[in-house]
């Protein structure tokens, strides 16, 4: 919560929902008649039968906007609601903050009746991100402390199905590795305010790699090195969709 009471300020600004990705998660959650939306944010991705957004931050509920699921101020581990109360129960980008996986999963399992979609990213494929490896190894590291293994999520549902979320070249969500073909974007510090692991690193772990990467934009060595991604519609940069069905 402290996270996002910090960086949330700006978060509507540079985290607006990219509708191809909703088309996946909205695909995910097939025919649910009620969803909750846990960990919620700003509200990005609610389909229009959400019935409920659980978001521990009051700085991020007070952008959703006009017309959402009513929100609760709780948090993913202990969510204030009976059992079997939606259709369905989804947690986007969200699952990596929590402070007890097994307890939040096990709130998700409680309060769901037929299906739980989790959007997340696989830290094996994603720390391999170029902005990561080649210039913010010290931050990846960081991110390795908190980043939840696919496969112990799918364990945790008690099985489910993991699709590929490519990132479309001009993602309009401003997510870590959004800016895969944009590499300028993550010199803005307004783009780094929307991203949780940017604001959860130190300045002086961040200020060598960035500055690298503002050399490398400016002598074409960047794009020299990674011309194989400017001609690319979407990438792999291991977004996953965690579908159980109950």
């Amino acid at each position: 919560m402290a996270t996002y009471n910090s960086i949330g300020t700006t978060y509507a600004d540079t985290r607006r929902p990219d509708p191809r990705i909703a088309a996946r998660i909205h695909r995910a959650l097939g025919g649910a008649a009620t969803v909750i939306n846990v960990g919620a944010g700003t509200g990005s991705y609610e389909p229009s039968h959400t019935v409920l957004a659980v978001e521990p931050s009051s700085v991020m509920i007070a952008q959703r906007p006009a017309g959402s699921a009513p929100a609760l101020e709780a948090s993913a581990e202990s969510i204030p609601l009976a059992d079997d109360s939606a259709d369905a129960a989804m947690a986007l980008l969200t699952v990596h903050h929590w402070s007890d996986l097994e307890a939040g999963i096990g709130e998700l399992l409680r309060i769901a009746r037929q299906r739980i979609v989790v959007l997340t990213f696989d830290p094996a494929i994603n720390h391999r991100f170029w902005l990561l490896e080649e210039y913010l190894p010290e931050a990846a590291a960081f991110d390795d402390t908190r980043a939840v293994a696919v496969d112990r999520l799918a364990t945790l549902l008690g099985g489910a199905r993991i699709e590929t979320v490519p990132v479309p070249h001009d993602c309009t969500d401003g997510f870590l590795a959004a800016f895969w073909r944009r590499p300028e974007a993550y010199l803005d510090p307004q783009v780094r305010a929307g991203i949780s692991m940017f604001a959860q690193t130190r300045d002086e772990v961040l200020q060598p790699g960035l500055a690298r990467l503002s050399e490398d934009l400016s002598s074409g060595r960047w794009h020299q090195r990674h011309a194989d991604l400017l001609g690319r519609e979407e990438l792999d940069v291991g977004y996953r969709l965690v579908v159980a069905d109950l």
